[in-house]
């Protein structure tokens, strides 16, 4: 995983509330682990047209949103079942952050273990948040500090666990969090063997 201490970004804005795990990666997607392909998964029912032609209307197919690299949707995002494919795709698309005023918890844990960083704000800033993305609009983020910048220089903070921050920060997700111990590890072992 890529390491996120602070970055800027060009949003993009899919402002529907209840995003379900099956609309942001379809069922028939769930067969691939191959994640560097799952990122044209990203909303393929509401991105294309029965005979896969792209949809232009539809925000993600939009000129201004190529490159984008935060998400700012609507209410409950990700919501639905555990779907770890969801972040997958996301990622696979080059999203790096997602901002909304709330997002599923079980959804939220999966973003943090792929590395994707979700951000929660009140919603006067997440008006202001979905208006900028809609024009696809830069935003700051900054993880050390737990801060989002929007367009107008408003800043709001965001509540991360103090863990997840940590791996987010080093770029490792658990397991690798653990390996990064495991010369302390093999050594309080090989203490203990001798006793």
């Amino acid at each position: 995983m890529e390491p996120i201490t602070t970055f800027r970004g060009q949003s993009v804005a899919i402002p529907a509330a209840n995003i379900d795990t099956d609309q942001i990666v379809p069922a028939r997607f769930l067969k691939s682990s191959d994640k560097s392909t799952l990122g044209k998964a990203l909303f393929a029912d509401w991105r294309y047209n029965a005979d896969g032609t792209p949809k232009p209307d539809f925000p993600l197919n939009k000129p201004g949103a190529k490159g984008a690299t935060i998400l700012v949707a609507g209410d409950n995002y990700g919501c639905g079942s555990s779907r770890e494919h969801a972040p997958w795709a996301m990622a696979g698309f080059g999203l790096r952050a997602v901002i909304s005023t709330s997002i599923a918890d079980i959804h939220r844990n999966n973003l943090l273990k792929n590395g994707l960083l979700p951000i929660l704000v009140d919603a006067a800033t997440h008006k202001e948040a979905l208006a900028a993305a809609e024009q696809n609009l830069e935003f700051g983020i900054d993880l050390l500090n737990q801060t989002v910048t929007l367009p107008s220089g408003k800043k709001a903070v965001f509540p991360i666990d103090a863990f997840a921050k940590r791996c987010l920060i080093q770029g490792v997700d658990e397991l690798g969090y653990l390996r990064s111990h495991l010369p302390a590890i093999e050594a309080y072992e090989a203490a203990r063997g001798k006793r």
